[in-house]
């Protein structure tokens, strides 16, 4: 990457610090974060400008083929962060902006989705257009839990009430609570639903992760409201009102465009989810903390999350990709998480891992063998699925496995 231009003379709200001689060289590529939902009208144009009705494809089109293609030719981000930016990098209300931006536009390309499911515009949709549009949409909603994962690890009320409304699209508001509050706390031990285990298939993960999750954070919110004497039936419940707040936009969306929009909805809002866990599946697998002698765990180190520092990747999914600090610091915005080497490493982008996660052989043959070699080829410290224990001879509760 070239060299950084310096910054100058800037004054940070929080601390009052002078902004170093130092200048984020990605500080306004993360704008470009804000094309994602615009594939909707991206779709759109192109059918009309080509009459190429594969144009309603383009959501999966850009995510598995012609992004790992830039990260290929772009390379891997592993430049360091200047100790004496983090404050005023924090500080900097454009970074939060540049979040903020994808929700709007996120919610004009679902009624504009909506517009055309329904019939809207001149162009006419066979059925295989509109499934190529709502794996486009599901994409945007998927993008836009990534976005509400931003949102909601900061401690101010009005970024966390933004979180959950990127999250209704994809009817996964519970997210809110249980990564935070479940996933952040148990990530890499055998309580954690969305940590998927060496040898488990992203089709056995997948509806894992989603149950056990839905219930965990149903459970966390129990716990909350019984301290303060409170029923979980009620508003305040984070869960619930999210769930309302999720059922409340697809009433509004069939009273506007009708009922033909319903199962188009709640397929994207599918698609989302699925691609969330796909990521969730990708970023833990076969890593596991280990449980100390007083019976807790070890502390969350940058060890038990997997990394990959491809360039385009990052950009679009604001730092995401950079998931081992994420771990070790979750309080740390985005723009200032660090690429970490002692961190284990993705053989490539979360792009082409996602396809290579929905074919479970290549995976295993891929992925096994890293999982080895990162705990010295002592496949006790592994976190295993039964499948794995099995072929390796170990017997025992996914909790404490021995050795034969």
């Amino acid at each position: 990457m070239p060299a950084a231009a310096p910054h100058h003379g800037r004054l940070t709200k929080r601390t009052g610090a002078q902004a170093p001689d130092w200048r984020d060289p990605k500080r306004h590529l993360w704008l470009l974060g804000t094309i994602v939902p615009g594939l909707v009208g991206l779709s759109w144009l192109g059918v009309h400008l080509t009459g190429d009705s594969a144009f309603w494809w383009c959501g999966a089109v850009i995510t598995f083929m012609l992004v790992p293609l830039l990260d290929h030719l772009v390379g891997a981000d592993t430049d360091g962060l200047a100790d004496s930016a983090l404050a005023w990098l924090e500080d900097d209300p454009f970074y939060r902006w540049a979040t903020y931006l994808y929700l709007p536009c996120q919610y004009l390309s679902l009624v504009f989705a909506c517009w055309l499911w329904a019939g809207g515009g001149w162009l006419t949709m066979s059925l295989s257009d509109k499934f190529g549009l709502m794996f486009t949409v599901g994409f945007i909603g998927g993008c836009a839990i990534n976005v509400a994962h931003q949102l909601g690890h900061t401690r101010t009320r009005s970024e966390m009430r933004l979180a959950k409304i990127a999250l209704a699209q994809s009817c996964y508001g519970h997210f809110f609570v249980e990564h935070n509050r479940g996933h952040h706390v148990r990530v890499a031990t055998p309580e954690d639903p969305a940590s998927s285990r060496l040898g488990e298939s992203l089709y056995a993960f997948i509806p894992r992760s989603v149950v056990g999750g839905t219930i965990s954070a149903w459970r966390i919110e129990a716990r909350r409201l019984a301290r303060h004497g409170r029923s979980p039936w009620t508003l305040r419940n984070h869960v619930l009102n999210a769930w309302v707040m999720s059922a409340a936009l697809f009433a509004v969306l069939v009273l506007w465009f009708g009922v033909t929009v319903l199962p188009w909805l709640l397929g994207q809002a599918i698609v989302g989810v699925c691609l969330l866990e796909t990521v969730n599946y990708m970023e833990h697998y076969g890593l596991r903390r280990q449980k100390l002698p007083n019976g807790r765990y070890e502390r969350v180190r940058p060890d038990h999350s997997w990394n990959s520092d491809t360039m385009v990747a990052n950009v679009f999914l604001f730092h995401l990709q950079r998931h081992s600090d994420h771990h070790a610091n979750p309080l740390r915005p985005y723009q200032v998480l660090r690429h970490r080497e002692e961190a284990p490493q993705l053989p490539a982008g979360y792009g082409s891992m996602m396809l290579i996660a929905m074919i479970p052989p290549l995976w295993r043959r891929i992925m096994d063998h890293r999982v080895l070699e990162h705990y010295g080829g002592d496949i006790r410290l592994a976190g295993l699925g039964s499948r794995a224990a099995k072929a390796y001879g170990i017997r025992g509760s996914a909790t404490g496995l021995k050795a034969d």
